[in-house]
């Protein structure tokens, strides 16, 4: 098996390929080539939501170094922060590229099934935070911290997200390198409307738009044609719907998820709070996961 990885490292390089929520932080496997050394590869991504209320709160990820000499060749990984400010209503907050931690190798372990060196990396919000000096109110429900990962070998190469940069590829939550942790709070509480257009006429076929509260999920989906009353006139009802989603006064914290269907570029949705005001429009062809959604308890 090591003589397979070997060869194939002749010819391939690193890229981290982090896929969307879908798969709820399953395994992923995907590697894309670009230069010739080694592979970071993601195991599973254990959180991606962070609660600006929870200093304890973090974001963690499993990963697998594979270079041509076993592993023999890694020096450290460098994990660093930016934050992505999608609430400028308390103003623009920037904060780029900054080091939070390395991971030496000798944090890695090799009892592993290839013997390969594996290490999961927890960053909490505290540690991101300090790390771009960020006040609690510069930071709102509903901002990304992103985080990148950059591999250091032992003669002095390193490869991170700029190395990747040609080849990024995927959605909200994909990019080599990169991983986005959804920043939560206390939500306001109320009914939310959810407004979803199938732009083809049939319902759409198995999506749906989830809601989570305090880790309890609710769902809405527009019905499909063959679900639709016997004796209906009209495609309006397959295509044009609004409903509701509660959260009830009390939650600590509430995620949104797109579950992507059949036909995705048909699905187009936007998400209202309950006094009235869009939390964000997605799709055509949105893609599956965590919505960056995110509505604040004022208190």
């Amino acid at each position: 098996m090591k003589n397979i990885i070997k060869s194939f490292l002749l010819s391939f390089a690193i890229v981290v390929s982090f896929n969307s929520c879908e798969d709820s932080n399953n395994t992923i496997d995907e590697v894309f080539a670009f230069e010739n050394g080694a592979v970071l590869r993601t195991l599973e991504v254990l959180s991606n939501t962070m609660n600006n209320s929870v200093p304890d709160s973090y974001f963690s990820v499993m990963v697998e170094e594979q270079d041509v000499e076993d592993g023999a060749l890694l020096k450290s990984v460098g994990v660093y922060v930016s934050i992505r400010d999608l609430t400028t209503i308390n103003g623009l907050t920037v904060a780029d590229d900054m080091l939070i931690k390395t991971i030496p190798a000798s944090e890695f372990s090799t009892d592993t099934p290839f013997g390969l060196p594996r290490a999961t990396i927890t960053v909490t919000y505290a540690e991101a935070a300090s790390a771009m000096g960020l006040s609690p109110a510069a930071v709102s429900g509903g901002d990304l911290f992103v985080f990148e990962l950059r591999l250091e070998l032992t003669d002095g190469r390193i490869f991170g997200g700029d190395s990747a940069a040609s080849i990024i590829t995927g959605g909200f939550f994909s990019s080599p390198f990169f991983y986005n942790a959804l920043i939560l709070c206390a939500p306001q509480d109320g009914d939310y409307e959810v407004h979803m257009i199938d732009n083809y006429g049939d319902g759409w076929q198995g999506s749906e738009v989830v809601i989570i509260n305090d880790g309890v999920p609710t769902s809405i989906s527009i019905p499909s044609y063959w679900d639709a009353p016997v004796g209906s006139v009209g495609d309006q009802q397959w295509s044009d719907v609004t409903g509701s989603l509660t959260v009830p006064e009390g939650t600590s914290e509430t995620t949104w998820e797109y579950v992507g269907g059949s036909f995705p570029s048909e699905v187009e949705f936007e998400i209202f709070g309950p006094d009235g005001v869009s939390l964000g429009y997605f799709g055509p062809s949105p893609s599956p996961g965590l919505l960056p959604v995110a509505l604040c308890l004022i208190e």
